[in-house]
């Protein structure tokens, strides 16, 4: 998958820093003054993600971006700009999808972040549109190499999660839903650093807030994939809580879709029976009685109900689901 990133700017000294600034960071830079230039280029290759000056000559920023969102929907799109006010931002989004916003004279070291995010945004997003279960797993294993404590959990979770929707007869529809969901929830966390994810401490307020945003996040490229809406729910809402305290929306209750709330089951079951930086793992009846006592504040109580008994049931006789 392409990693071709085009900076279009009116002035070549900008250019120059930038060709200067990516030279050893693996990405493809390609660089024009000139928009149409820009425009021409996506016929000819796959580009990733474009960065663009706003105030140009022959061509302002939002009308390029607003372009190539009709040519290659798809490429992920920044604009850069040395005065950004409310109409600017209000244009750029309207007409042309802007991923972020870059101010001159930039920061290096968060412009080399953004655009490395872009990339990995638009990569994602052609993984999922090849709706091909080894792509969707190795992807969600690639994201849980980011952080160690994680490995083997979206499979884990899912597993739990059709054991829940087998008691539940849900529909294999459904079911392949959930286990996308499960595979993809955390794939928001691609934009995380590792330094939060696998901090041994307690987060700091700024920390918590950075990763509050990974729902939302991978929500958006699991809906610009074109992914089914279930998955899309599971994604951007399996940090709610069922006494509406969670987030990013706070709904509670019969709000919070069913697929979700087995979910969220499955995924903390499988968080406290997990080594974690800041603590060990819970033996599996520990863990239970957690669970039990979340009945009502963070967990839907029926779906807890049925998760031990059927989880019970099954490590006894060991006929948890195959994946």
């Amino acid at each position: 998958m392409s990693d071709t990133v085009l900076f279009v700017d009116d002035e070549e000294h900008i250019l120059n820093s930038v060709q200067r600034l990516f030279a050893d960071t693996g990405i493809k830079v390609l660089r024009t003054q000139n928009p149409n230039s820009a425009i021409d280029y996506f016929s000819k290759m796959e580009i990733a993600v474009i960065v663009s000056d706003n105030l140009m000559p022959n061509m302002k920023g939002t009308d390029l971006l607003s372009k190539v969102k009709d040519i290659s929907p798809d490429t992920i799109k920044i604009l850069m700009t040395a005065c950004v006010d409310f109409d600017v931002a209000i244009d750029a989004i309207n007409k042309g999808e802007v991923f972020r916003f870059i101010t001159k004279p930039w920061d290096d070291n968060a412009l080399i972040r953004i655009v490395g995010e872009a990339v990995k945004r638009y990569q994602i997003i052609q993984s999922l549109k090849r709706d091909d279960e080894s792509v969707l797993l190795s992807l969600a294993q690639t994201i849980e190499l980011k952080d160690s404590y994680t490995r083997g959990h979206c499979e884990r979770v899912a597993m739990y999660a059709l054991m829940i929707a087998d008691n539940l007869e849900l529909s294999d529809e459904t079911k392949k839903a959930l286990k996308y969901g499960c595979w993809l929830h955390d794939c928001g966390k691609i934009g995380v650093p590792e330094k939060i994810l696998n901090k041994a401490g307690s987060l700091d307020t700024e920390e918590f807030e950075i990763i509050k945003n990974h729902p939302r996040w991978g929500a958006d490229v699991a809906k610009q994939a074109l992914m089914p809406a279930t998955v899309v729910k599971i994604i951007l809402h399996h940090h709610e809580k069922y006494d509406g305290s969670g987030y990013p929306s706070g709904i509670k209750g019969s709000d919070i879709p069913l697929e979700v709330r087995v979910v969220t089951i499955a995924d903390v079951f499988d968080a406290l029976t997990s080594d974690r930086p800041y603590r060990n793992r819970y033996s599996d009846e520990k863990a239970l009685s957690i669970i039990s006592l979340m009945k009502g504040s963070i967990l839907d109580p029926e779906i807890v109900d049925i998760f031990i008994n059927n989880y019970l049931n099954a490590r006894k006789e060991n006929t948890f689901p195959t994946i």
